[in-house]
Formats: structure tokens, sequence, C-alpha cells
């Protein structure tokens, strides 16, 4: 039985192999190309923990808090734990390591700039996604950390202070280092 399983295990390795080398072998030359550097830069929109991707704008949580209540709350519920389709923003603090986890941005979420992010690219959902000015975005990133009891209400969130944000799960989460 051993020597049977060797041997299959054998030829899914040989097979894999040489549809790698097919698929690498330059037959499908012509298809497709090589995005532009522009292309690269208006897709590259993420920025890192480090925040040096961030564009200028700023925002508080107090000027959040109105755009959340207009935009948000239909979706994560007046007190962002939850709603009509969207997850919960805020509690689960300690369920990370029970047998009932809560993810939320002050539970889960390792770095600042990630919920910047994605309110940025993703907020409010389809089909006004992207409506969100960058003032709107830092605005709403700093209600829902100031909810979160991260951040203090008056707090200016900005492309150099929202990097520093240390979130309660920083430590749970190992940063992207690109070889």
């Amino acid at each position: 039985m051993a020597l049977r399983t060797f041997k299959l295990l054998l030829l899914a390795g040989l097979v894999s192999g040489c549809i790698t080398a097919w698929a690498q072998s330059g037959k499908f030359a012509g298809v497709g190309r090589a995005p532009s550097a522009q292309e690269l830069k208006d897709w590259d929109i993420s920025p890192g923990p480090k925040g040096k991707e961030l564009p200028p704008g700023s925002g508080t949580a107090k000027q959040g808090e109105p755009i959340y209540k207009a935009k948000c709350a239909g979706c994560h519920g007046e007190d962002l734990v939850g709603g009509k389709g969207g997850p919960r923003l805020r509690g689960g603090e300690g369920t990370l390591t029970s047998n009932a986890i809560q993810r939320s941005v002050g539970s889960y979420w390792g770095f600042a700039t990630t919920v910047w992010d994605f309110i940025n690219r993703d907020m409010p959902p389809t089909p006004v996604r992207g409506t969100l000015t960058h003032e709107e975005v830092y605005a709403l990133t700093a209600y829902i950390l100031y909810r979160n009891n991260i951040i203090k209400e008056d707090q200016v969130m900005d492309a150099k202070t929202l990097p520093q944000v240390k979130m309660p799960n920083r430590e749970g989460y190992v940063p992207f280092n690109p070889v």
C-alpha cells in the first residue's frame, strides 16, 4: 500500500511539474499585456501600516459622527455592533481566544491604516462605493477608533497620526514584509 501511495504521489508531482513548465513556456506569449506605470499606481492604493501612502486630509471623531449616522449606521447599526448586513465595528474585546470570537475593529484589526483603507475602498457599499472624500474617511476612521476606546474624541487623524495609533490587537498581526 505504501509503495502504491508513493507512486501516485510521484506521478502527481511529475504531472504538476510538467503543467507548470508548459504554462511558463511562452506558448501564451502575446496574450494580455504588462500594466503601465500609471495603471499600477492607480491600482496600488492601499496604505501599509506605516501609512506613507496615505493622502492629505484629516478628521476627528466629532466630525465623523454625523457622517457615520448618515452613511454607515443603516448597515452597521447606531452603536456600531452590526445591523442590516454590516458587520460589527466595536465590541468583542477579549474574545479572540474564546469559542465565541467577535471580530471588530477594536478586538481584531491590527492596524488603524487598514481601517482607513477599507473605508476608503469599499464604503459605502455598491453602488456608491468610493464616493467618500479623504476628509470623510479620516473622520469616519477617527469615529470608529474613538467608539472602540482607542483614541480620544478630539484627536485628529491624518497621514501622520493614524499610523501611530496602537491597535489593541497589533501584536497579534505579523506585518507584511515583501522580500
